[in-house]
């Protein structure tokens, strides 16, 4: 068997080296690249400067199979290179605004695609909505469903997330009711959500992730909303009143991103999904111990290992939609550090 070279873009942040830990544990018959804008130590870490195609030339030279993105690429370049050179390409990063832009840029070159183009920047590397097909298989089924998300500030957190928030938290964002778009703000609308994994009754509050757009646009899941809560409740509500007196707006950004961007030393992470159906609720709840960056490299590795060792057809694909619901509910389930339930 030819052994398959990886590049992880972003490979020296957080996630991404989360993401090569997994891979060479797993599968150490992988050829693993780390791109970087400063060069490392081994010639396995490459030069990639996603702002400067004239970068990229190492990545033919290597003749790597398939690139994973964990960085932010806002101009897409990464993208249409993989497309042009018919490479497999995965993206973990993108928010809801650069992840519609992207896919429309990959549906408009949709004819020239003689690769798998991977778009995973759902909640936690996109797995909510294989969760939610394990749960209620039948999408037609399905009146609502709504997603509920335990940040902790304790968390070991990289800066994409903090410096989104920091960037948008003025800005009205898409959730959608009866299939109609509905123009809410992160940290309002709050509601009390009781958490399972002993965590209790919390104020939760509006969020922007990508399973917005993907569950209604592409899942036509008609009702759809996020919310969450910071693991201080004093730090919850305390969003809530900045954003209802509007005390975002009279902050420069970069106060903003020193306020968003608190990162501790690791804790867990627990979301939780609530499917209604005509015939009843569905709940799914995850605990993640080792916290987000762990949850959301193990699930990047389920789609790596899914693209590469399939017969899957070339084309577009969100990340929920390259397996089956029953694999990824089972490789969560057995991970160790992952706790699942179904209620």
């Amino acid at each position: 068997m030819m052994r398959k070279n990886i590049l992880v873009i972003g490979g020296t942040g957080l996630v991404g080296k989360v993401i090569l830990r997994i891979l060479q544990k797993r599968n150490p018959d992988y050829n693993l690249f780390v791109g970087s804008r400063q060069l490392g130590n081994t010639t396995h870490d490459l030069v990639i400067d996603v702002t400067n195609p004239k970068t990229f030339k190492c990545v033919l030279d290597n003749k790597i199979d398939l690139i994973v993105l964990c960085t932010k690429d806002r101009n897409n370049e990464i993208l249409k290179f993989a497309i042009a050179n018919k490479l497999d390409y995965i993206d973990i990063t993108k928010p809801t605004p650069d992840l519609i832009v992207a896919h429309d840029l990959a549906q408009d070159n949709n004819q020239n695609t003689n690769s798998h183009i991977v778009f995973s920047s759902g909640w936690m590397s996109g797995i909510v909505g294989s969760l939610v097909d394990f749960i209620a298989p039948d999408k037609r089924e399905i009146t609502e469903a709504n997603l509920y998300i335990y940040y902790s500030i304790k968390d070991l957190a990289g800066k994409s997330s903090a410096h989104f928030l920091a960037e948008n938290v003025c800005k009205p964002f898409t959730s959608y009711k009866n299939n109609e778009p509905q123009k809410v703000k992160h940290f309002l609308d709050a509601e009390k959500f009781n958490f399972s994994f002993g965590l209790g009754k919390r104020q939760v509050y509006n969020l922007d992730v990508p399973d917005l757009f993907i569950l209604n646009q592409i899942e036509k899941i008609p009702t759809i909303s996020v919310k969450m809560t910071y693991s201080s409740k004093f730090v919850t509500s305390l969003m809530g009143y900045f954003q209802s007196l509007k005390i975002f707006n009279i902050l420069s950004l970069k106060e903003r991103q020193l306020l968003f961007g608190s990162s501790g030393n690791g804790d867990q992470t627990v979301f939780e999904i609530n499917v209604r159906t005509n015939t009843g609720t569905k709940k799914v709840s995850l605990q993640s111990v080792k916290g987000q960056a762990e949850l959301t490299a193990f699930s990047t590795v389920l789609h790596i290992e899914k693209m590469l060792n399939t017969t899957l057809a070339n084309g577009i694909y969100f990340s929920h939609q390259i397996h089956s619901p029953q694999e990824v509910y089972e490789a969560l389930h057995n991970y160790s550090t992952i706790n699942i339930k179904i209620s």
